[in-house]
């Protein structure tokens, strides 16, 4: 269910999510050391998993939870090495496609804000 007036709808909703996270995707796949985080991993199914957490984080549609329960992104990013590199790395990729869809200023600020935030929160292992 989509919340009327919504981060996600005041941003394009479905289109703009799909584009943010297959842009990221697009620099994961091109960097080694970022794209060693998923070793068996078929790219799509990981951005499929992002793209519907963040939606349903800005008001879209529920299907991430109703198919992966709560997020509990800490625990599910415990398994993986995410030191100040990996962060780093995501980070670089990330803004570039945040910056691929001309949001206006104001949406942008709060997306990036949330995005630098997250990753900074994800970090598990020193280096």
């Amino acid at each position: 269910m989509r919340r009327a007036g919504s981060f996600y709808e005041q941003v394009g909703g479905e289109d703009t999510f799909r584009r943010l996270v297959h842009a990221f995707y697009q620099g994961v796949r091109s960097d080694g050391p970022l794209r060693a985080l998923y070793p068996e991993e078929e790219l799509t199914a990981a951005e499929d998993r992002l793209r519907m957490f963040l939606e349903q984080y800005w008001g879209g549609p529920t299907t991430y939870g109703d198919t992966r329960g709560h997020p509990r992104l800490r625990m599910r990013h415990a398994p993986f090495h995410v030191d100040s590199d990996a962060r780093d790395r995501w980070l670089t990729h990330m803004r570039a496609a945040v910056d691929s869809l001309d949001l206006a200023p104001m949406h942008e600020a709060v997306l990036w804000d949330y995005l630098e935030r997250a990753a900074h929160s994800l970090v598990n292992r020193p280096g």
